[in-house]
Protein backbone atom coordinates (compact mmCIF):
# COMPACT_ATOMS: atom_id res chain seq x y z
CA UNK A 1 0.00 0.00 0.00
CA UNK A 2 2.77 2.24 0.95
CA UNK A 3 4.14 2.41 -2.98
CA UNK A 4 0.38 3.04 -4.22
CA UNK A 5 0.88 6.14 -2.01
CA UNK A 6 4.10 7.33 -3.20
CA UNK A 7 3.36 6.62 -6.32
CA UNK A 8 0.56 8.71 -6.29
CA UNK A 9 2.23 11.46 -4.03
CA UNK A 10 4.41 12.39 -6.84
CA UNK A 11 2.07 11.07 -9.57
CA UNK A 12 -0.24 13.69 -9.21
CA UNK A 13 1.36 16.89 -8.84
CA UNK A 14 3.64 16.05 -11.86
CA UNK A 15 0.45 15.60 -14.14
CA UNK A 16 -1.40 18.44 -13.03
CA UNK A 17 2.04 20.50 -12.29
CA UNK A 18 3.38 22.63 -14.80
CA UNK A 19 6.24 25.10 -15.44
CA UNK A 20 9.25 22.23 -14.18
CA UNK A 21 10.46 20.94 -10.41
CA UNK A 22 10.07 24.66 -8.88
CA UNK A 23 6.86 25.01 -10.01
CA UNK A 24 5.46 21.69 -8.47
CA UNK A 25 7.36 21.61 -5.39
CA UNK A 26 4.45 23.34 -3.51
CA UNK A 27 2.50 20.28 -4.72
CA UNK A 28 4.53 17.47 -3.71
CA UNK A 29 5.16 19.30 -0.39
CA UNK A 30 0.80 19.25 0.14
CA UNK A 31 1.18 15.48 -0.64
CA UNK A 32 4.08 14.85 1.73
CA UNK A 33 3.64 16.99 4.40
CA UNK A 34 0.05 17.59 4.30
CA UNK A 35 -2.05 14.45 3.25
CA UNK A 36 0.24 11.88 3.98
CA UNK A 37 2.70 13.35 6.65
CA UNK A 38 6.01 11.35 5.84
CA UNK A 39 7.37 14.68 6.92
CA UNK A 40 6.88 17.91 8.83
CA UNK A 41 7.02 21.11 6.76
CA UNK A 42 10.53 21.96 8.28
CA UNK A 43 11.90 18.62 7.48
CA UNK A 44 10.82 19.49 4.12
CA UNK A 45 12.12 22.48 4.14
CA UNK A 46 15.41 21.29 4.86
CA UNK A 47 15.00 18.53 2.03
CA UNK A 48 14.62 21.30 -0.28
CA UNK A 49 17.34 23.08 0.71
CA UNK A 50 19.73 20.57 0.39
CA UNK A 51 18.70 19.15 -2.69
CA UNK A 52 18.80 22.66 -3.92
CA UNK A 53 22.63 22.50 -3.49
CA UNK A 54 23.22 19.30 -5.80
CA UNK A 55 22.99 18.81 -9.73
CA UNK A 56 19.94 17.79 -11.38
CA UNK A 57 16.30 18.69 -11.45
CA UNK A 58 14.64 19.07 -7.85
CA UNK A 59 11.63 17.03 -8.17
CA UNK A 60 13.67 14.23 -9.10
CA UNK A 61 16.29 14.82 -6.01
CA UNK A 62 12.98 15.00 -3.83
CA UNK A 63 11.53 11.88 -4.98
CA UNK A 64 14.10 9.99 -4.64
CA UNK A 65 14.86 10.82 -1.03
CA UNK A 66 11.63 11.08 0.16
CA UNK A 67 10.80 7.58 -1.21
CA UNK A 68 13.71 6.56 -0.15
CA UNK A 69 13.12 7.77 3.23
CA UNK A 70 9.34 6.48 3.34
CA UNK A 71 10.08 3.02 1.88
CA UNK A 72 13.66 2.19 1.70
CA UNK A 73 15.15 1.80 -1.90
CA UNK A 74 12.02 0.01 -3.69
CA UNK A 75 10.16 3.30 -2.50
CA UNK A 76 12.71 5.57 -4.03
CA UNK A 77 12.49 3.57 -7.50
CA UNK A 78 8.63 4.10 -7.06
CA UNK A 79 8.41 7.70 -6.63
CA UNK A 80 11.45 8.74 -9.22
CA UNK A 81 9.44 6.93 -11.74
CA UNK A 82 6.03 8.26 -10.24
CA UNK A 83 7.78 11.67 -11.20
CA UNK A 84 9.64 10.99 -14.66
CA UNK A 85 7.40 9.10 -16.51
CA UNK A 86 4.04 11.51 -16.48
CA UNK A 87 5.77 14.16 -17.73
CA UNK A 88 7.83 12.29 -20.68
CA UNK A 89 4.44 11.25 -21.67
CA UNK A 90 2.66 14.37 -21.68
CA UNK A 91 6.01 16.60 -22.43
CA UNK A 92 5.58 14.14 -25.48
CA UNK A 93 1.66 14.39 -26.37
CA UNK A 94 1.93 18.36 -25.53
CA UNK A 95 5.07 19.01 -28.08
CA UNK A 96 3.09 17.04 -30.55
CA UNK A 97 -0.09 19.06 -30.48
CA UNK A 98 1.76 22.45 -29.30
CA UNK A 99 3.63 21.92 -32.81
CA UNK A 100 1.00 21.15 -35.11
CA UNK A 101 -1.03 24.21 -33.75
CA UNK A 102 1.90 26.47 -33.31
CA UNK A 103 0.51 29.76 -34.72
CA UNK A 104 -2.81 29.35 -33.13
CA UNK A 105 -3.16 32.66 -31.19
CA UNK A 106 -5.33 30.47 -28.52
CA UNK A 107 -1.84 28.38 -28.20
CA UNK A 108 0.09 31.74 -27.71
CA UNK A 109 -2.34 33.32 -25.00
CA UNK A 110 -2.85 29.98 -23.17
CA UNK A 111 0.78 29.91 -22.83
CA UNK A 112 1.30 33.83 -21.96
CA UNK A 113 -1.29 32.34 -18.48
CA UNK A 114 0.90 30.21 -17.59
CA UNK A 115 3.55 32.32 -16.15
CA UNK A 116 1.28 33.69 -13.10
CA UNK A 117 0.18 30.51 -12.12
CA UNK A 118 3.88 29.67 -11.79
CA UNK A 119 4.41 32.93 -10.09
CA UNK A 120 2.10 32.79 -7.62
CA UNK A 121 2.86 29.21 -6.39
CA UNK A 122 6.68 30.51 -5.90
CA UNK A 123 5.67 33.13 -4.03
CA UNK A 124 3.38 31.01 -2.01
CA UNK A 125 6.18 28.80 -1.25
CA UNK A 126 8.68 31.42 -0.53
CA UNK A 127 6.08 33.03 2.19
CA UNK A 128 5.50 29.27 3.57
CA UNK A 129 9.26 28.51 4.00
CA UNK A 130 10.00 32.27 5.56
CA UNK A 131 6.73 31.90 8.05
CA UNK A 132 8.48 28.27 8.68
CA UNK A 133 11.89 29.51 9.47
CA UNK A 134 10.35 32.54 11.61
CA UNK A 135 8.68 30.18 13.78
CA UNK A 136 12.09 27.92 13.97
CA UNK A 137 14.45 30.58 13.86
CA UNK A 138 13.06 34.02 14.75
CA UNK A 139 12.64 37.36 12.38
CA UNK A 140 16.36 38.63 12.84
CA UNK A 141 18.03 35.05 11.50
CA UNK A 142 15.55 34.77 8.43
CA UNK A 143 16.05 38.95 7.65
CA UNK A 144 19.58 38.41 7.55
CA UNK A 145 20.17 35.33 5.84
CA UNK A 146 17.29 36.99 3.36
CA UNK A 147 19.43 40.07 3.13
CA UNK A 148 22.64 38.47 2.86
CA UNK A 149 21.43 36.01 -0.12
CA UNK A 150 19.57 39.27 -2.35
CA UNK A 151 22.78 40.96 -1.53
CA UNK A 152 24.93 38.29 -2.59
CA UNK A 153 22.50 37.52 -5.71
CA UNK A 154 21.41 41.24 -6.96
CA UNK A 155 24.26 43.35 -6.54
CA UNK A 156 27.32 41.04 -6.32
CA UNK A 157 26.08 38.85 -9.30
CA UNK A 158 27.41 35.72 -7.29
CA UNK A 159 25.86 31.91 -8.37
CA UNK A 160 22.99 30.86 -6.63
CA UNK A 161 25.29 27.81 -5.06
CA UNK A 162 27.16 30.06 -3.05
CA UNK A 163 24.28 31.83 -1.47
CA UNK A 164 23.16 28.66 -0.57
CA UNK A 165 25.97 27.37 0.83
CA UNK A 166 26.72 30.16 2.44
CA UNK A 167 22.86 30.21 4.34
CA UNK A 168 23.98 25.99 5.57
CA UNK A 169 27.07 27.52 7.10
CA UNK A 170 25.11 30.51 8.80
CA UNK A 171 22.76 28.30 10.13
CA UNK A 172 25.18 25.34 11.63
CA UNK A 173 27.39 27.86 13.44
CA UNK A 174 24.61 29.79 14.55
CA UNK A 175 21.06 28.19 14.67
CA UNK A 176 22.96 24.33 15.03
Amino acid sequence: MIYWELFLAFFIPNIVGYGGGPAIIPLIENEVVGRYGWMTSQQFAETLALGNTLPSPIATKMAGYIGYDVAGIGGSAVATFATVAPSLLLMLVALGTLYRYRDSIKVKSMSQWVRPVIMVLMAYLTWSFAAEGVDNAGWLHVAIIGAAATLLLWRFKLHPIWAVLLGLIYGGLLLG
